[in-house]
């Protein structure tokens, strides 16, 4: 009985199995064949092929670039601003960072140019992320050395000149440089910011992460940094975001260029916002890393290789 059983199995397989085989045989010389044939390394072949979908690059594109999560007008925005200028890595960082902020539901990106006119470079990268961005550009003095807070001000003063105070603008402002490593959870705790949220950074100031210092009852009571631990805001550029409406009801308010020493500007800035007691803790309490102050090294070029032409 069992080698019966066995008998009508194989016949029950090969039922199946042969018709489909020889479909695909049909189809194969019918269709793809002819076209290989065109050519002997299959390139006019590929070509070819190509032409029976006249849309396939500009479809590739679109699905590779513009695919950020559908707007929700329950969501607050969050307002992301990126200085940056003109290197050897800026296409690589920024390219990076676009593909990150992809992730991130009901983000505006508000990208500023170090420089007297936008760059084909910048304007093109951005067309191609499909975010919702703003690009803005403004050159600082090198002697002034403001370490991108220039191109911060120009931001801050594009949302005040695009929002208003007590409209229904929820929102919340983040300074995210271009060279610095997010993860996706980062966002999702300063959305609903309601004044100043803070959190640690990875390799800022010479340490393995700075952090702020959170006491029983929840509330920020001071800094766990080794660079100026003094500072009223020891705290990295990375580590904060601002409410928008705070931003707004706060219109003289700016990043100092002036006469302010290196790791001071963020301590001006949130002192003229705020008191440490506003300060809201994120990342389980500062405890968690969930931005690295990272930075891409330059690479030793040969700078008569290759065609000057290509943007890289």
């Amino acid at each position: 009985m069992l080698p019966v059983l066995n008998m009508k199995l194989v016949f029950n397989v090969l039922l199946i199995v042969v018709p489909f085989i020889l479909l695909l045989h049909v189809s194969y010389h019918s269709t793809i064949a002819p076209l290989l044939a065109s050519g002997q390394d299959g390139s006019r072949g590929i070509s070819a092929l190509k032409n029976l979908f006249p849309s396939w690059k500009k479809d590739y594109i679109k699905q590779v670039y513009v695919r950020p999560p559908p707007w929700s007008d329950s969501l607050p925005t969050i307002y992301a601003i990126t200085p940056t200028y003109y290197r050897s890595v800026q296409k690589a960082d920024l390219t990076r960072m676009s593909n990150t902020l992809l992730h991130v539901a009901n983000l505006h990106w508000i990208v500023v140019e170090d420089s007297d006119r936008k760059s084909v470079l910048v304007s093109r990268l951005l067309e191609k992320t499909g975010l919702n961005y703003t690009h803005l550009n403004v050159h600082v003095a090198e002697k002034l050395n403001s370490r991108g807070s220039g191109q911060r001000n120009l931001a801050l003063k594009w949302l005040r000149d695009n929002f208003r105070l007590n409209d229904s603008n929820a929102g919340v402002v983040y300074f995210a440089d271009d060279d610095n490593t997010y993860s996706l959870e980062l966002f999702d705790e300063m959305r609903y910011t309601k004044n100043v949220s803070v959190w640690p950074v990875a390799f800022a100031g010479g340490v393995r992460y700075e952090s702020c210092k959170v006491d029983a009852s929840g509330k920020v009571s001071g800094w766990d940094v080794q660079f100026a631990p003094n500072r009223p805001f020891a705290i990295d550029m990375a580590g904060f975001a601002v409410s928008l409406q705070l931003i707004l009801s706060k219109p003289d308010v700016y990043f100092r260029i002036h006469g302010i020493p290196g790791g001071y500007q963020e301590t001006r800035f949130l002192g003229d916002l705020v008191t440490l007691s506003d300060l809201e803790p994120k990342a389980a309490n500062c405890t968690e890393v969930l931005v690295w102050h990272t930075r891409t090294q330059n690479p030793t070029l040969l700078k008569t290789f290759g065609d000057p032409n290509v943007e890289t």
